[in-house]
């Protein structure tokens, strides 16, 4: 690795059999600090996520809810605005937007959305939709989802958050998430994304039943993907929470095996710039250790995520912008704000 040469699945594999987490750590921080220094990144944003009303009804998932369901909830536009605007004076410069497959909404419903959105807050980057969304929308709309990605960005999408990849295996797909967009779609869809300029990120969900060798493919395909349409900003390894999941007999990772899996992603993934730790899914002191295990960012200051809680995590549900600084430069490193492209805002703390 230190003399160029790309990482096979075998090398992958052989990463995650070594005991030696420091020797891993240190190759992984030298990735790292080639690609962005001694720079970690935050952002400032605000998590909508609009209806947990959810057709899919995944096994992982603690999230959705059937219609008739006491805890299902379903915003208006109107509150998903007053939502965005009560966040705006803390200064976010994104929305972030995932929900569930709501049977009843159109796909109207969403471009009008993000044209109500992009109208309140015109200098926010609004990032949405999972590739499953996309493929859901093409289907209830009768459109390709190119023609679908094409009809939000001009309504005001701007990125897509690179959710419901899953682990790209049949395999996984039978027993877990049957009716989800398949891997090859998935990766079809961010690749229209890029060929259209937008920019997205890329996510794993490991930590449930899924084997080593699945998650070294899984990367695999993503740094193919990478190599094809070259729009990823970020590979975002997410922490598999069992509790209140079909799943809920499963453990759940521990913090050796999230730190381990942060540090391979950035050896395998060679060609996508930035690594994320999300501080929701594995803690704060995770994610402050995993900037010397080829990190270079923690996401944002968040406000009211669901999805992660509904499935037992204790973090807190937002971090101020302060809080965020702080735990970056408690680590030695110095705390940059971004936006959604990666864009520094207000310049570079020293």
């Amino acid at each position: 690795m230190r003399a160029g040469e790309r990482l096979s699945k075998e090398d992958g594999l052989a990463l995650y059999a070594s005991p030696d987490i420091v020797g891993i750590s240190q190759l992984a921080d030298h990735v790292r600090r080639e690609k962005n220094g001694d720079l970690v990144y935050f952002n400032v944003n605000r998590h909508i996520n609009p209806t947990n009303i959810c057709s899919n009804k995944c096994k992982f998932c603690a999230f959705w809810r059937d219609q008739t369901d006491e805890e299902a909830y379903e915003m208006t536009l109107d509150e998903m605005v007053k939502a965005a605007e009560d966040a705006a004076p803390s200064g976010i410069t994104e929305l972030h937007i995932v929900g569930g497959l709501h049977p009843d909404w159109p796909f109207s419903f969403y471009v009008e959305m993000m044209e109500r959105l992009k109208t309140a807050l015109p200098d926010v980057l609004i990032q949405a939709f999972t590739a499953v969304e996309i493929d859901y929308f093409a289907e209830i709309s009768e459109q390709s989802s190119r023609e679908v990605l094409e009809h939000l960005k001009a309504a005001g999408l701007d990125s897509l958050p690179g959710g419901g990849a899953e682990i790209f295996s049949d395999r996984l797909r039978r027993v877990a998430w049957e009716k989800k967009t398949p891997a090859a779609d998935w990766l079809r869809i961010h690749g229209e994304a890029h060929e259209l300029g937008m920019h997205t990120n890329c996510t794993m969900l490991y930590g449930h039943i899924e084997t080593l060798e699945e998650r070294v493919e899984h990367m695999i395909a993503l740094r193919e993907q990478q190599d094809a349409s070259g729009g990823f900003l970020a590979f975002i390894p997410l922490a598999f929470h069992p509790a209140n999941t079909e799943l809920s007999d499963l453990p759940g990772t521990t913090g050796y095996d999230d730190l381990k899996t942060l540090a391979i992603g950035r050896l395998m993934i060679d060609n996508i710039p930035h690594v994320k730790a999300f501080w929701i899914m594995v803690g704060l002191k995770i994610a402050q250790i995993s900037t010397a295990f080829g990190v270079d960012d923690l996401d944002g200051t968040v406000v009211e995520e669901r999805i992660t809680h509904a499935a037992g995590a204790t973090t807190p549900e937002a971090l101020s912008k302060e809080e965020l600084i702080s735990l970056i430069e408690e680590t030695g490193h110095r705390a940059v704000e971004r936006d959604t492209l990666y864009r520094v805002v207000g310049g570079e703390r020293g």
